[in-house]
């Protein structure tokens, strides 16, 4: 392999295409050694492209075998065109044409993933974002849209599925045990949304009639096994469908809507028109092998991928420096619907503290970058939380500035104005601001400025003249390339909370909650007729991704989980608290201090224990301290050590001052109906398990509730957190070499639950972690090739096991190193996301900084890195 030269590519520099594809026909042959790829595109010169250039530039792989090229049914002289690195040049080509290219491709080779590859005994693609150019020559970019006709032809005992994009117009036998099917997608799209699979699979199906009364075949395509593991998507899927014709008056075009289940899938799911390709991770489910946070994960991919067919696909993206108009607009989509679908709160509550944890990780990172980038190396690199996640809080907060009924004027006027269309960011905050009059200039620079703002506030009560101010300073820190920043346009839901714990009026209209827009660097608000001093409730609903800073007290952050009327703010507050207790307790671990437990925060955790008006889902939430992920991204230097004894310290005191209502909790939860994933289910299942959590630090009485849950749990949740609790625990190690045999015997066949035993072992927080992974690397469960199991193992040790990674031999890292250089060659997707942990080198303290900036730093130095890698191993060092 070469030394990737990668170059930079810039959104300034965009130009449209010289030519467009009106028509895309494919034929595949696919045979066991390679794959015969016949194209027929059907160009005519783009009239909006200033060029005259006469010569074709089409995209592809140095893999693909050229076999002839044709144009207008006349086959070319080799001297006629060229092949390059990226792609192929056609010279001397008339304003419209028909391009003819034959090729073999060999996708058993493939391990990238990329393109068009064998998933064990099956055929699949993944063509986003330049996957495409892997399978053909073609002009691989968003802002090409094409008609695609595709007829696949294979041996029928092998693959009797075949399957691509659109609706079935053809199928037949041939007289050599092979067989055919045509497939025709009379929507316009890109290349990148183009899908193929072929294989030996069974159907689950059902139908869905839309708004117009059109009956659509639902159908979800997986192995013989796994038909008992479908009913989940198909009923998120139709769940799907019917709340988006009702919120978005979006209805489902085509005449059948596919899912196929796929072991080998770097990412989660992809949106192919009317052909959706899903890790089986995101689709299959079924109580007995699936836990509830992966029955939710289902319900929004499913949900997510379906949403694109109209953001994303029926409008899609320009160029790739507007992803997040596609992306960040669905997660938006997706997390309205899982939060309809369960709770609202709850899932919030989930939303921003992974953001907080790992998205404010990044825009702190030497990744950073905005939500529109303005340059690349490596687009798979730019497919973010920055782009995903805080793309939909921008989404979010043009919502909560135009209101319910503007935005939804402004989403139907970009669907309807924009169909068929690749278009830019501009064209979809230009349909909001048609709609509502206001000027979203400033607002803007969300999508330009990179870095988390953060907000610094500060009240004064005047007692004489009953008034009560509040002032807003905001900054945004320094990011690559963005030393200085203007002020963005921040929404801040807020309300007033008096001493008798109900919400203030506000102003004349007694409004006890409004949202007051930050456009300049400080702005005061003041507030008459205001008795005795509030506690100001501020961000409700967390309405903006900021960080903003209030010096709380104890007793004003105890008053308001007590009383807060807004359900995210109450548990905000409880993490508040929690982090003044925790970060003290770090402060005495570094320093070799007695630690003491703060016994404010064990009595209001005990009254929220104690609360069962409240939903059992929030008494879970506010009962969880912050995460060593949570105090890892918070602090200026990461002190792991001290970070760990903490919050162990802090657990063990809960634990020991609240055993008997943990004890209580834990039993009077225990389910007795049939499993549900619903939230009401969910939320009991949750707290009773964060009871367990709690009580296995209480030694002989922990490990036999875990046990004996273990042996007794009906369904995977109550079994895996059990498994874990005993895994985790010094003194019940007995029992979990048990139980991690049982549930191998029991599981072996399954490959989802096989993961979860490998990443229950990979997270195990007690010494000798790498050594336990290293083993685990040669059990037959894993395989460095699936996706899955990367992450499973090496993924979770090595970013969600911070005491163990961060030894201070630095061997994590040195191991860490290894398998992103074995990856490099194999996966280029899998080995780039794996690297993230070492970028956060600089917030360590010495020897761990060092130790880490040189594992880099080999890296670095491997001849024939790829170019995802090298972008960011070169940006961190």
């Amino acid at each position: 392999m070469k030394d990737a030269t990668p170059q930079t590519i810039y959104l300034k520099d965009y130009q449209v295409p010289e030519y467009l594809i009106e028509k895309t026909e494919l034929v595949f042959e696919l045979n066991e050694e390679d794959c015969k790829v016949s194209s027929r595109l059907h160009i005519r010169r783009n009239p909006n492209s200033q060029s005259k250039q006469s010569d074709l530039f089409l995209h592809g792989g140095s893999e693909l075998d050229l076999q002839q090229v044709a144009i207008d049914g006349v086959v070319l002289a080799s001297d006629r065109y060229q092949r390059s690195e990226e792609g192929l040049v056609i010279k001397q080509v008339v304003d419209t044409a028909v391009v003819e290219i034959d090729l073999l491709i060999k996708p058993h080779l493939n391990t990238t993933m990329m393109g068009l590859y064998k998933s064990r005994t099956l055929y699949c693609t993944q063509c986003e974002a330049e996957g495409f150019r892997n399978i053909t020559f073609y002009l691989d970019r968003p802002d090409v849209m094409s008609e695609f006709i595709t007829k696949i032809i294979a041996d029928k005992t092998l693959f009797p599925v075949l399957l691509s994009n659109g609706n079935a117009v053809e199928q037949g036998d041939l007289n050599d045990g092979r067989h055919f099917a045509t497939w025709h997608d009379p929507f316009k799209k890109p290349a990148y949304l183009f899908a193929l699979v072929a294989g030996d699979l069974s159907v689950v199906e059902d139908s869905f009639t839309t708004c117009s009364n059109r009956e659509i075949l639902l159908q979800i395509f997986v192995e013989e096994k796994d038909l008992n593991k479908c009913d989940h998507a198909m009923l998120s899927l139709k769940n799907s469908m019917g709340w988006d014709e009702q919120t978005y008056g979006r209805e489902y075009d085509l005449n059948r809507f596919m899912i196929v289940a796929v072991d080998d899938f770097n990412m989660g799911a992809m949106e192919n028109k009317g052909l959706n390709i899903f890790n089986t991770s995101a689709v299959l489910a079924n109580p007995k092998t699936t836990t509830d946070a992966a029955f939710q994960r289902v319900e929004a991919i499913v949900a997510h991928e379906y949403f694109h067919n109209w953001s994303g696909n029926r409008v899609t993206c320009r160029d790739w420096f507007q992803l997040s108009l596609k992306e960040g607009f669905t997660v938006y989509r997706d997390s309205q619907f899982s939060a309809d679908m369960n709770s609202p709160v709850v899932k919030r509550i989930e939303d921003v503290g992974y953001l907080r944890t790992h998205q404010f990780a990044e825009d702190a990172g030497p990744m950073s970058h905005p939500v529109q980038p303005d340059a690349y190396m490596e687009i798979n690199n730019f497919y973010t939380l920055t782009v995903y996640e805080k793309g939909a809080e921008v989404v979010g907060m043009i919502h909560s500035l135009l209101g319910d009924e503007k935005f939804r004027q402004g989403s139907d006027l970009y669907f309807s104005r924009h169909d068929g269309q690749a278009v830019t960011i501009e064209e979809f905050v230009g349909a909001m601001e048609e709609v509502s009059g206001l000027d979203l200039q400033q607002f803007r620079r969300w999508y330009k400025q990179s870095g988390t703002p953060v907000v610094d506030v500060t009240s004064n009560y005047d007692p004489k003249a009953k008034t009560y101010s509040l002032t807003f300073e905001q900054s945004c820190p320094a990011t690559p390339g963005q030393s200085q920043k203007k002020p963005f346009v921040i929404p801040i839901k807020f309300g007033l909370v008096g001493v008798d714990g109900q919400d203030l009026p506000l102003n004349t209209q007694g409004d006890q909650s409004m949202v007051f827009s930050l456009y300049e660097t400080r702005q005061t608000l003041v507030f008459e007729n205001i008795q005795q001093p509030p506690v100001p409730s501020l961000l409700r609903g967390f309405s903006a991704p900021i960080r903003l800073n209030y010096d709380y007290s104890s007793n004003e952050l105890a008053h308001l989980m007590a009383n807060d009327s807004d359900g995210f703010n109450r548990w905000d507050a409880g993490q508040k608290l929690s982090l003044k207790v925790l970060n003290q307790l770090i402060e005495d671990a570094i320093a070799e201090r007695e630690l003491v437990m703060d016994q404010q925060l064990i009595t209001v955790l005990s009254d929220v224990l104690s609360n069962q008006s409240l939903d059992p889902a929030m008494v879970n939430l506010m009962l969880q301290l912050p995460s060593e992920a949570q105090l890892h991204e918070q602090a200026e230097i990461i002190q792991v050590q001290a970070i760990h004894r903490a919050r162990e310290f802090a657990r063990q005191s809960i634990a020991s001052a609240l055993q008997a209502q943990l004890v209580s909790t834990h039993q009077r939860l225990t389910e007795t109906q049939a499993y549900a994933p619903q939230a009401e289910q969910i939320g009991r299942r949750a707290l009773r398990n964060c009871s367990l959590g709690y009580l296995m630090n209480i030694e002989g009485v922990g490990s036999e509730l875990a046990w004996q849950q273990f042996n007794d749990a009906s369904n995977m949740t109550d079994k895996a957190a059990a498994l874990s609790a005993l895994v985790n625990c010094e003194t019940a190690q007995d029992y979990a070499a048990k139980a991690l045999k049982i549930f191998e015997q029991d599981y072996v066949d399954e490959t989802l639950a096989m993961n979860l035993w490998l990443q229950v072992q990979a997270t195990c927080k007690l010494t000798n972690g790498l050594n336990r992974v290293k083993a685990l690397m040669e059990h037959s469960a894993f395989n460095i090739n699936n996706p899955n199991k990367a992450r499973s193992l090496l993924g979770a040790f090595c970013s969600a096991n911070p005491i163990n990674f961060h030894s201070k031999d630095g061997s994590g890292y040195g191991f860490l190193q290894q398998q992103i250089i074995a990856l490099n060659a194999l996966n280029p997707q899998v080995a780039a996301r794996l690297v993230t942990p070492l970028t956060r080198w600089k917030k360590l303290p010495e020897p761990n900084r060092q130790l880490m900036r040189d594992a880099l730093q080999q890296i670095a130095n491997h001849k024939g890195l790829v170019k995802d890698v090298q972008e960011i191993v070169t940006k961190s060092l």
